[in-house]
């Protein structure tokens, strides 16, 4: 499931950088990708009646420590102030090879 609704809350699941029509969006561009995944995350929230504004926490899962710039420019171009709290994590590797970010959200 995408996301799962517990009262006034949505806890939305790892957002993969792909477009409505499955297709991975920004290959080889982490900023792209995560401007893709906070698209996503977007059109979840909209579905139940919110915005992006309603966003309060955010995980954001990066392959390369060099990706930090590139996805932090993606983020704050998307979301606005006050930002919501972010943990991010390095990993080695996401669901397909050639993702590089991938973002889950809690929003109320």
């Amino acid at each position: 499931s995408h996301v799962s609704r517990v009262g006034d809350h949505l806890y939305i699941s790892g957002q993969m950088p792909l477009n409505e029509k499955g297709e991975l969006v920004g290959l080889g561009d982490a900023e792209k990708q995560a401007e893709q995944c906070f698209l996503n995350i977007e059109a979840i929230v909209q579905h139940f009646g919110g915005s992006l504004k309603n966003v309060f926490k955010t995980t954001t899962y990066i392959t390369n420590w060099n990706f930090r710039g590139p996805v932090g420019k993606a983020r704050d171009r998307i979301l606005s102030e006050p930002y919501p709290a972010n943990t991010l994590v390095v990993i080695s590797g996401l669901a397909q090879h050639e993702m590089l970010v991938e973002i889950e959200a809690i929003a109320i």
